[in-house]
């Protein structure tokens, strides 16, 4: 696939960015992050632009991990009712 040029502006700042994936796509990422940013500024009163993006990326962060955990302990809980029918199914018969 071939890498097209998107410039985005995050927190006020322009970035030309350069991504094989689609352009809405790579905007709404640029969105997400600006809006994480602004919230943060917003939130701590930070004023220097690598602290906002440092607690920003930490908050960004946590909620990634806390998805996985959430999404992990679903899937354990999916597997446990498939071998509970499993189970059902195979004494049935």
């Amino acid at each position: 696939m071939v890498k097209k040029r998107i410039e985005v502006e995050i927190f006020g700042h322009r970035y030309p960015l350069r991504s094989e994936a689609p352009e809405d796509y790579v905007r709404e990422v640029a969105s997400f992050v600006d809006r994480t940013m602004r919230k943060v500024a917003e939130r701590t009163g930070a004023v220097s632009s690598l602290q906002v993006a440092v607690l920003a990326a930490l908050y960004i962060a946590d909620e990634y991990i806390k998805g996985e955990r959430e999404r992990e302990e679903l899937k354990k809980r999916l597997k446990e009712q498939v071998e509970r029918l499993e189970r059902f199914v195979s004494e049935e018969l």
